[in-house]
């Protein structure tokens, strides 16, 4: 993908979708990083789930931190590996609380130093909290990435500063939610639809498919 194909791809998503959002469900910083924390091996739909119920009783660091493990576990059991995302959470509300006056850092440094939040949790914090043009990869965006040639990597950092490097500045900062939500619907694993993808006529893949022989 040449740099006018990259600039025609983000053109036709952005027009589609001027405004996209994460499918996460949060009304602050904090319940946001709670989200993306738990949102690790499952899919969105679980988690809001699970915050829905959570956030009706504990939605700060302090209350959350009331709850305890056992109580914690109760809201968010149907979620995936939850017994390992209780105890990190608990662990990270406590540095909210003594390090951070129980608000949600804005640096990348501090955000990684909370346990259970990796380069990923802390991408989408920056970017979708905080306006930061990072990009979080997550499976569906090293797809996209890879298979499109939009940015092909080896690894989900190689992807990263890819996707940095390629992206034209206008589109960065939305960049991340058009991604995932191509990877989601449109560019899928096992059967994408490239019949019905807008932007295949950009993509790597969509147009040796449009050039096969039938």
């Amino acid at each position: 993908m040449n740099a006018a194909q990259v600039e025609r791809f983000f053109a036709k998503l952005q027009s589609a979708n001027p405004a996209p959002q994460t499918e996460l469900e949060y009304a602050s910083v904090f319940e946001l990083l709670t989200a993306v924390l738990l949102s690790a091996q499952a899919t969105d739909v679980g988690v809001n789930k699970a915050t829905r119920r959570l956030f009706a009783v504990a939605n700060t660091p302090a209350q959350i931190l009331a709850l305890g493990q056992d109580g914690l576990e109760q809201h968010i059991k149907t979620i995936g590996l939850f017994r390992s995302k209780a105890r990190h959470l608990l662990q990270t509300c406590q540095m909210l609380v003594t390090l951070h006056g129980g608000e949600v850092p804005r640096s990348r440094e501090a955000l990684e130093a909370l346990p259970g939040v990796g380069r990923k949790t802390a991408n989408v914090v920056l970017n979708v909290a905080f306006g930061e043009p990072t990009m979080a990869v997550d499976t569906h965006i090293f797809r996209v990435a890879n298979r499109t040639g939009l940015a092909p990597g080896k690894t989900p950092l190689a992807v990263e500063l890819g996707l940095l490097k390629r992206i034209p500045k206008p589109y960065l900062v939305d960049a991340h939610h058009w991604l995932i939500l191509h990877g989601r619907y449109v560019c899928q694993a096992r059967k994408p639809l490239c019949q019905a993808c807008q932007v295949a006529a950009e993509c790597d893949t969509g147009r040796r498919l449009e050039s096969a022989p039938t």
